[in-house]
């Protein structure tokens, strides 16, 4: 049976390490790979385990980049790319071809095949499929994350991500065509919120309230202490409310693990 699974949210931020350093402080989270391939879109990054999936923070470095235009058009820092693994990616190749999805980005590499999907055919934000030979256990290789990403997880404060939610003015048309590109169903989650379940992890759609437009808006985490990590974003000065806090743009949901 093929698996589909929510292994690595990308953020854009206007200045990289700064956020890196919201992100160590507060989340607990460590860094174990940096990209220099990502130079050749005018940018720099670097990835963060969180539990088995992983978090981008990139950033550009130059004018004219497709990152630099999407910080001006959504007023800031915020969520970019939702990527997620797979074993049948040739199969997923031709499913984009059968129902007119183009593919803006092919990536290869020896140990590595992605397919980033065209923002106008999806939607909400760009979408990656990706498939790293070996790598079907989640203790295994994954390409992007570098050789030694097992060392840097830290699970005695961010454990796991659990789910990654999309705002739209018309969430529940977004759900529908993230579902048709995923072969997967639309159910219906908590206060009547769109949702599709995927072998690792969440995809929610939600209605945009905050006026920055169709995008990639929250992420929800299952951490050790919540009420730490809280009183850390206060002290940095991140908004809080509840189990929530924001940082680089995104709602940060935290619950106990």
């Amino acid at each position: 049976m093929s698996y589909l699974r929510l292994r690595q949210i990308c953020l854009v931020a206007g200045a990289l390490e700064p956020t890196l350093a919201e992100f160590a402080g507060i989340l607990g989270l460590a860094i174990c790979h940096r990209d220099a391939n990502v130079a050749r879109y005018g940018l720099v990054n670097a990835l963060l385990p969180l539990g088995d999936s992983f978090l981008e923070v990139v950033a550009p470095t130059r004018p004219g980049t497709a990152a630099g235009r999407y910080l001006e058009r959504r007023g800031g820092d915020g969520g970019y790319m939702v990527i997620i693994d797979c074993d049948d990616i040739e199969r997923r190749r031709k499913h984009m071809a059968e129902i007119g999805v183009r593919i803006a980005n092919p990536l290869r590499y020896e140990d590595y095949i992605g397919l980033q999907l065209h923002p106008r055919d999806t939607g909400g934000a760009m979408l990656e499929l990706n498939h790293t030979p070996g790598g079907d256990s989640l203790d295994g290789p994954y390409h992007p994350a570098g050789p030694h990403w097992q060392r840097f997880r830290r699970r005695d404060t961010t454990c796991s991500l659990l789910a990654a939610e999309l705002q739209s003015g018309d969430p529940a048309t977004l759900a529908r065509r993230w579902a048709k590109v995923l072969e997967r169903e639309v159910t219906t989650g908590a206060g009547g919120t769109g949702e599709i379940s995927l072998d690792l992890g969440t995809l929610r759609f939600v209605a945009e309230t905050d006026g920055r437009g169709e995008g990639l808006t929250g992420l929800d985490l299952a951490v050790v202490d919540p009420a730490t990590m809280l009183a850390a974003a206060r002290r940095r000065g991140c908004p809080t409310a509840g189990n929530q806090l924001t940082l680089c743009g995104m709602r940060l949901r935290l619950a106990a693990a």
